[in-house]
């Protein structure tokens, strides 16, 4: 029995992660803009599944409306790696979806690493996470963030990662609304008003008070909603945009206490019916590096 058949009704995770800041230091010649950051991982996220296919093709349930399968981040994660490795068998894969699109948590990014991963073991392909993080540059910026699997800073385009002292890896929980509201990320990366050059730190002084997002004055300025979901928020705990948005989270100590925050924002009607919202911790190691460590044996091939 092949690999593939054998985990086809195991649920991978494919978690959210946070940019508990976003300072942008500069923009390239070539367009790209050149960042730091620290990605947090978070044990919530979307799943999937993967089964073999009765031929060599590739196909995804359930389709997502208005996103084409070949523009799809999943489809193209597998087309990949399925030609890089010249893999001649195919797959069924099924996204069950969480995440919102377009909220600055990494959701297509997630959902195409832990296709990477997955299936990298299930087609025994062989590759090591170097080389997927490789191949996951062509599909987009932070699936390499997602392929490392660890709570880090980040710089360069967000390729380059610096471990977090083990006092800064937190527990801390986190109430993530989305406005309901889409913030596109090229309309924010292209606007003449978005900051593009942010001294850099030494990730040694961070605090999540002496750091800010880039990006959020202007997306509050382009966005009310944003802007709302964001004054509410900062009445409960430290409150920010994360990635280009739309998302908002705020950092509690305890999950009650964010409980507490997200049933106020229900019970006050601050949500309108586009919104939602989740509550996720903090965590060092993604549950989906875990996972895949827990039944392969290893995490990395060297």
């Amino acid at each position: 029995m092949s690999l593939l058949a054998q985990y086809q009704h195991e649920t991978w995770p494919s978690p959210a992660k946070l940019n508990l800041f976003l300072h942008i230091t500069n923009q390239r010649a070539d367009g790209y803009h050149e960042l730091q950051s620290l990605f947090q991982m978070l044990d919530y996220g979307d799943t999937l599944t993967f089964a073999p296919a009765s031929s060599s093709n590739i196909t995804l349930s359930p389709a997502i409306p208005g996103v084409a399968l070949s523009d799809n981040l999943v489809y193209r994660a597998a087309h990949l790696l399925q030609t890089h490795a010249n893999v001649q068998t195919g797959v069924h894969i099924t996204l069950e979806k969480r995440l919102p699109m377009g909220g600055g948590l990494g959701g297509g990014s997630t959902n195409a690493a832990t296709t990477l991963l997955v299936l990298n073991q299930l087609w025994q392909c062989g590759l090591c996470n170097s080389q997927l993080c490789q191949l996951g540059l062509q599909l987009g910026a932070d699936v390499p963030v997602f392929i490392n699997g660890l709570t880090t800073f980040a710089e360069g385009v967000g390729e380059r990662f610096i471990p977090v002292p083990e006092a800064q890896q937190s527990g801390a929980y986190y109430l993530v609304v989305h406005p309901g509201e889409h913030v596109s990320t090229g309309t924010v990366f292209t606007h003449p008003d978005l900051p593009r050059n942010t001294p850099k730190m030494a990730f040694s002084d961070y605090t999540f008070a002496k750091t800010q997002n880039d990006c959020q004055e202007l997306v509050v300025n382009l966005y009310p909603k944003v802007a709302k979901l964001l004054q509410h928020l900062l009445h409960y705990a430290p409150s920010r945009m994360t990635g280009t948005g739309a998302c908002i989270f705020a950092i509690f100590d305890t999950e009650t206490d964010a409980q507490v925050a997200l049933e106020t924002l229900l019970h006050e009607q601050i949500l309108d019916t586009n919104a939602t919202a989740f509550i996720g911790q903090g965590v060092a190691t993604s549950p989906l590096r875990t996972k895949i460590k827990s039944i392969f044996g290893v995490w990395d091939k060297d």
